[in-house]
């Protein structure tokens, strides 16, 4: 399905060579694409005329390519598209030309129209007036209509009687819904603006995050990061001075007071007033989360059916199967293996293993930023990321490869160090912290059998000491010798649990 949807214009001038067959095949792969042909002529004629040398096979199309990007560089992108899209057709086609169309929309005062038949009903007194000022300003004799222009244009289109066939006789007069009245001729248009406050906002957080990393540094650390603060900060007063065209002090203030109000926020405001202010963890997984986010919206956004289909489907699927099937156990067997343990003699309630799945989509995440970085490369219309009419596989297999490789780095690193922190506190004797719902505990283990009947797996059991508890499975008690660093298994009807205060105590012996 070809895509209705667009961000920007281009006109393109395709020089399309090989006669009657290779046009026909050109307009077709055109409409294909939905690129509306506005006009053709011959090679050396109308636009071409002295450009280019005359050649009857040859055939020059004005052509629009409608796509998705930014306006920067849109030629560029445009000129890709359709190069790509002649050199699948095995067309000999050269783009001559790309004109981008702009189209900013302006950003005219709105303006609600009121009645004025009531005044010709009241003296002309000063308290009238005043009254009839407030009244008019809190919607008191609105007509419920709305139009939207300059001032000029506003109040005649304010008095068109519908009623009576549009002509210029209603009895009303206009109030301003917004202030861009005065100034309407300094105002950037419409998407122009919505650009540079987003610039002037984006360099604001800049700055106030600068200061997280500058606060509490010294030596060239601190240097470093100031020099970063007061460069972003220029950059925010040059960027709150493009605001408005003819008063650059206005949006430099803007500009300054959203700097100021954000490095409020960043360092925080005094504890007894409650606030507190940003870690650089915080901003580093805050601007991480943003920027992968941005670029994935970025992507999805111009896929087409045909792309959705090859790409998102599988990646679901791949998803679904590999990380809430098996997600929750995972994390836990890795856990597991790291104590020469099964997955199996870890008991670990189901909300426990949600929690581990999510992680793992969590540190799967990260990996996003490839992808996310191929949707500001179409965003940005880098050649390389131009889309054509097939779909790249291998790009796909390296993607997929790539995820799945990526988060198994990252999920062994969790398990590893959730088990080099267990061991270390073993060593301590200290109370491990516990690790998505397996806690181990320091137990006193008292046979309620001769030590010579018991059964299990591991090293002879030794009631004087307390052993690392992870609990209950399949009526086995999985325990964690320290002295021996290797795993112990009892059988639960032979043994009994009683938890120790640290791994310090001298557990009591009924005598077996």
């Amino acid at each position: 399905m070809a895509q209705e949807r667009y961000d920007q214009r281009v006109l393109v001038l395709v020089e399309v060579r090989g006669g009657p067959h290779d046009w026909e095949e050109a307009e077709r792969r055109f409409d294909t694409h939905r690129w509306l042909i506005r006009s053709h002529h011959a090679c050396g004629t109308g636009p071409t005329r002295g450009v280019l040398d005359p050649d009857p096979a040859s055939r020059v199309y004005e052509v629009e390519v409608r796509l998705f990007g930014a306006a920067r560089n849109c030629d560029r992108g445009a000129s890709h598209r359709v190069h790509k899209a002649m050199r699948k057709a095995r067309l000999e086609a050269y783009v001559r030309r790309a004109d981008p169309i702009l189209r900013d929309r302006e950003f005219p005062t709105h303006w609600r129209a009121f009645s004025t038949t009531h005044r010709t009903l009241w003296p002309a007194s000063r308290w009238r007036r005043l009254l009839d000022s407030y009244a008019v300003r809190l919607g008191r004799y609105d007509t419920g209509v709305k139009v939207i222009g300059s001032p000029t244009q506003a109040l005649r289109l304010a008095r068109i009687d519908a009623t009576a066939g549009y002509v210029r006789t209603a009895p009303v007069a206009v109030r301003p819904l917004d202030g861009r009245w005065r100034d309407a001729a300094h105002s950037w248009p419409e998407e122009e603006g919505e650009r540079r406050l987003f610039w002037a906002v984006l360099w604001a957080l800049v700055t106030a995050a600068s200061l997280v990393f500058a606060s509490g540094r010294h030596g060239f650390a601190w240097w470093f990061w100031s020099a970063v603060v007061l460069l972003s900060l220029s950059a925010t007063l040059w960027s709150g001075t493009r605001l408005h065209r003819n008063n650059r002090l206005k949006g430099a203030g803007i500009a300054a007071v959203a700097a100021v109000s954000f490095a409020a926020l960043a360092i925080g405001l005094p504890h007894d007033v409650g606030g507190q202010g940003w870690t650089r963890m915080q901003v580093l997984v805050s601007a991480a989360l943003v920027a992968v986010l941005g670029g994935l919206r970025l992507l999805v956004r111009q896929w087409n059916w045909g792309e959705w289909v090859a790409w998102a489907v599988p990646l679901v699927v791949t998803l679904v199967v590999s990380s809430f099937l098996s997600a929750g156990s995972v994390l836990h067997a890795l856990y597991a293996d790291g104590f020469d343990l099964s997955p199996d003699d870890l008991d670990v309630p189901a909300i426990w293993q949600l929690a581990a799945a999510l992680k793992l989509l969590m540190l799967l995440s990260i990996v996003m930023a490839v992808p996310a970085w191929w949707g500001y490369a179409r965003h940005r219309h880098h050649s390389y990321a131009a889309p054509g009419d097939g779909f790249n596989v291998l790009l796909y297999v390296f993607l997929l490869i790539l995820l799945l490789g990526g988060a198994a780095v990252l999920a062994l690193h969790s398990a590893q160090t959730a088990v080099d922190r267990t061991t270390t506190a073993a060593k301590r004797g200290d109370t491990p912290s516990p690790y998505f719902g397996v806690q181990p505990q320091w137990t006193c283990v008292e046979p309620v059998v001769p030590l010579a009947k018991l059964s299990g797996e591991g090293p002879h059991l030794q009631p004087a000491r307390p052993y690392l508890s992870f609990g209950v499975a399949d009526d086995m008690a999985v325990l964690w010798d320290r002295a021996a660093e290797v795993p112990l298994k009892l059988r639960a009807d032979q043994v009994r649990l009683v938890p120790a205060k640290s791994a310090r105590v001298i557990c009591e012996s009924d005598g077996h």
